[in-house]
């Protein structure tokens, strides 16, 4: 098992990778609609959220259902609308929507989106979407009941499917200053922003407030400062290097070590114990005419292998590539590895972080 190495890097940045503007936002919205004009491939009877939906959006066009008629229909799927609006979009503009099914249909491929109100936090309606689905998987079944799904088939995309109806409002066009949040907190960084922004505009017109904000004194008139913020983003700033970590997937079984990572001197002994558990069924046959039943007993077999582990000395170094030939040496595991590591970590002999997600 190798682990994946990240470089590190303390190359000069632009201040636009390493804040984000206060006040300039993405905002996301969500609906719930119908997809329809499947090929028999959408929600089941059972969900009956699906059939009240059309009931209901067929009474909206002056069709009345007779009491207690349940629509059966297999072309139609319900589902969730979500879309992502950009900052500063204004009324007219497109954006991306994504479509999921949230009932049980098998696929969305080749359906429309009915007309959906798209919703912020706030409850208002900020896009209305409508569209073909592009739909990125399959999923093919036989008679026999035997299906080959590829990808994933009951969510898709409707490329510039929505149209912005509503806009959000933002206060970067008020007050004379204009606040810049760190996407990485660190006081370092706040100063060396700070600097490089006097530095290039020759004047003191920027202040670090906290290891996440820096306060620019900008101009009013909205054309002056556009312009100011264009040449803000292109200084360069020598970000302070981040420190070594190891990140651990619990639920993939990845690893990554990012670069610098600083081993010292420590002796690993890596060892494995092996439960091995078979289920058997013994079946008891009664004689002739006794009167019996037959009987199935089962029987499980456990079996423990404890094999013999090995101790492995490891110099101290500063080489990431130490570090991984002697956990590959061991034969170490995903899971073994982040033991070994955490156990590292603990001991004081690995100079890292260490981060589960």
């Amino acid at each position: 098992m190798l682990p994946v190495a990240l470089p590190m890097t303390t190359a000069a940045q632009s201040i636009q990778s390493m804040v984000n503007i206060q006040g300039i936002r993405e905002n996301q919205l969500v609906g719930y609609s119908l997809v329809v004009g499947l090929n028999n491939s959408g929600d089941k009877n059972q969900v009956k959220f699906t059939n009240q939906t059309v009931t209901n959006m067929l009474r909206q066009f002056g069709v009345q259902l007779p009491a207690k008629i349940d629509p059966k229909v297999k072309n139609v799927a319900a589902v969730a609308v979500s879309a992502t609006l950009p900052p500063m979009y204004s009324r007219g503009q497109n954006i991306d929507v994504t479509v999921s099914s949230i009932g049980d249909a098998k696929s969305l491929r080749g359906g429309t989106l009915l007309l959906t109100q798209l919703h912020g936090a706030d409850g208002e309606v900020y896009a209305l979407a409508q569209g073909s689905v592009v739909v990125g998987g399959v999923n093919a079944g036989g008679n026999s009941g035997a299906s080959v799904t590829v990808n994933t088939p009951t969510a898709g995309l409707i490329p510039n499917g929505a149209t912005v109806e509503r806009e959000i409002p933002s206060d970067f066009n008020m007050g004379n200053t204009i606040t810049l949040n760190l996407k990485r907190p660190s006081f370092k960084d706040a100063n060396s922003i700070a600097n490089a922004i006097n530095n290039g505009f020759q004047s003191g017109i920027a202040t670090a407030k906290s290891s996440t904000n820096v306060e620019v004194i900008a101009p009013t008139a909205p054309g002056a400062r556009v312009a100011f913020m264009s040449q803000l983003d292109d200084i360069q700033v020598r970000a302070e290097p981040v420190r070594a970590k190891v990140i651990f997937n619990s639920r993939t079984g990845t690893v990554v070590m990012g670069d610098g990572v600083v081993l010292h001197a420590a002796a690993i002994s890596h060892g494995s114990l092996t439960v091995t558990i078979s289920e058997n069924n013994s079946v008891s046959q009664p004689g002739a005419l006794s009167g019996g039943r037959t009987a199935v007993t089962p029987q499980s077999d456990v079996s423990v292998k404890n094999s013999h582990g090995q101790m492995l000395q490891l110099p101290e170094s500063t080489s990431l590539k130490t570090l991984v030939n002697a956990l590959n040496g061991l034969g170490a595991s995903p899971d073994d590895v982040m033991s070994i590591l955490q156990a590292l970590h603990e001991a004081g002999a690995l100079d890292a972080d260490l981060e589960v997600i």
